[in-house]
């Protein structure tokens, strides 16, 4: 059992725990457009251990208790707790490049930084496979092509309330951080390392474009 991983989660439950029953604490630190760019940065970070109910918590939690494990095997926990905080502030900083204008903006949540770490553990294992709904078994490189290209579709149709900007912006720091800590896998992954990237050049060129 990984005190890192351990300290991580308790984090998360404490801090959310403490915004669902504190809600001027809650407001303080979420994510909000205009007041990170009135100078309010910390929010940023701190957004990343808030979650709008028990469910959002429980289901970015147990992600995280599922893939952390490949990322600490593999690369060792204090990389392992770099991709996490690289991944939340990459999800940040890619949803204040997309949002920057839309002054009331909110958003709460471990995602990006969970997704960072998601991305992480497939890169490293491409060749695993992730239980969709506990039924169905489908290759971890084609989950994470597919998982942008939807996180893509939800940036463009905006019509929910996901954060899939943060997601996005997460997946793209736990790839180019384990690429960076592991670039071998560039040689012995090469091929998955390059079709994991296509969503990612899609998403720029999209963005180059103002097609999003």
């Amino acid at each position: 059992m990984n005190t890192i991983l351990i300290g991580i989660i308790v984090a998360n439950v404490l801090v959310s725990y403490k915004g669902f029953n504190d809600y001027s604490f809650f407001r303080k630190y979420e994510f909000h457009v205009g007041s990170i760019r009135s100078g309010e940065q910390i929010r940023m970070l701190s957004s990343g251990f808030l979650h709008a109910d028990m469910m959002h918590l429980a289901f970015n939690m147990l992600t995280l208790w599922f893939f952390a494990p490949a990322v600490i095997a593999h690369l060792g926990s204090i990389s392992f707790l770099l991709i996490y905080v690289g991944s939340l502030i990459f999800g940040s900083l890619l949803t204040m490049v997309f949002h920057k204008n839309d002054f009331s903006y909110r958003a709460v949540g471990a995602s990006g930084a969970v997704t960072g770490v998601l991305y992480s553990a497939i890169l490293l294992e491409p060749n695993s496979t992730i239980g969709l709904y506990f039924l169905i078994n489908i290759p971890a490189y084609l989950f994470g092509i597919l998982y942008l290209l939807y996180s893509i579709y939800g940036m463009k149709a905006k019509n929910d309330n996901i954060g899939h900007t943060a997601h996005f912006g997460g997946a793209v720091g736990g790839y180019l951080i384990t690429l960076i800590k592991e670039p071998s896998l560039m040689v012995d992954h090469s091929l998955m390392t390059i079709l994991l990237a296509i969503p990612i050049i899609i998403l720029f060129v999209m963005a180059k474009m103002n097609k999003l």
